[in-house]
């Protein structure tokens, strides 16, 4: 995982910018790599990185080879990783009920 990122830091291309990777996984072959990516930003930022990603994978390839010691690089795929996503909504959740029962827990202790 520390080579992706390392070679994803390196690309020239500004849509990678705020671009992380969140994992990777390599098939028991060592034929194909999957990429986890998650991106800081807008709707658009997230798929603009995205695309540049899936453009980018020859070379991200080739950096692996000259890399890494591997009989064959690993063909590689990019997917964007929405557990940060998730885990924000579910926090914002979290929070909107716990202000909802703080307010109901108010409103019933108040004297009428």
């Amino acid at each position: 995982m520390r080579e992706f990122s390392d070679i994803v830091r390196g690309l020239k291309d500004p849509r990678v910018r705020f671009v992380t990777v969140v994992d990777t996984d390599v098939s028991p072959d060592l034929r194909y790599a999957t990429m986890y990516v998650s991106v800081i930003g807008s709707e658009e930022a997230r798929i603009g990185a995205t695309k540049a990603l899936q453009g980018a994978t020859a070379y991200i390839r080739r950096e692996v080879a000259r890399r890494l010691p591997m009989r064959y690089a690993p063909e590689i795929s990019v997917t964007y990783d929405e557990t940060a996503e998730r885990a924000a909504r579910l926090t914002l959740l979290i929070d909107r009920a716990n202000a909802g029962e703080a307010t109901a827990v108010e409103d019933a202790e108040s004297p009428s």
